[in-house]
């Protein structure tokens, strides 16, 4: 089995690529974490979904593709440069909803309001390496809880190894969580809330 073939991306994933290098963005999510994105999302056919980090919507893409019709993706990033092209391909989609917003805002306004998501795709810092309790508080019972980029990189910053080793550490401790550590495409969690 080769899990890096025959992975049936998204129609529209093509050209968001090309516009996404054309900015040199470089931190949008690979093909094989896009395609356990939608395998996940799939499961949450009536489902609220969350990512925080749109960057130029990779991940966006194959997550819409695993969605059912009455499944709501909510997208938050800080920037508006590189969501401005997930906007492009993606923001006529009734089902994803894009917030410009600070992602540590965000989750401090969902949890004063009491709000559950069904799927979490923690792509960048607010709901991964800050304000990690926050985003759990947010979890559906059932829900999936995913973050990326665990693996080493020579472009991290010298805390980042530090910083994976201690948030990996404290998903293990946790008892209200089921986690799958996947040594595989950028390095990926997997976690479903317990209780």
């Amino acid at each position: 089995m080769l899990d890096t073939v025959q992975l049936n991306p998204p129609a529209v994933l093509k050209e968001m690529a090309e516009a996404t290098k054309a900015i040199g963005f470089t931190m949008g999510s690979d093909m094989q974490t896009g395609s356990l994105l939608r395998t996940l999302a799939a499961s949450k056919p009536t489902g609220t979904l969350l990512e925080l980090g749109t960057g130029t919507g990779l991940g966006t893409a194959w997550i819409l593709d695993g969605m059912g019709p009455q499944t709501r993706l909510i997208s938050v990033d800080r920037d508006e440069r590189a969501p401005a092209i997930a906007r492009k391909f993606l923001g006529s989609d009734p089902r994803v909803t894009f917030l410009t917003m600070d992602g540590a805002q965000f989750l401090s306004s969902m949890r004063q309001q009491g709000r559950n998501f069904d799927f979490i795709f923690a792509d960048t810092w607010p709901g991964k390496f800050k304000q990690l309790e926050d985003a759990l508080a947010l979890l559906a019972p059932g829900g999936f809880y995913i973050i990326d980029d665990l693996l080493f990189q020579t472009s991290w910053e010298e805390e980042r190894p530090r910083l994976v080793h201690r948030l990996i550490s404290t998903l293990e401790q946790r008892q209200d969580l089921r986690i799958t550590k996947l040594n595989w495409s950028t390095g990926l969690i997997v976690a479903t809330k317990f209780s």
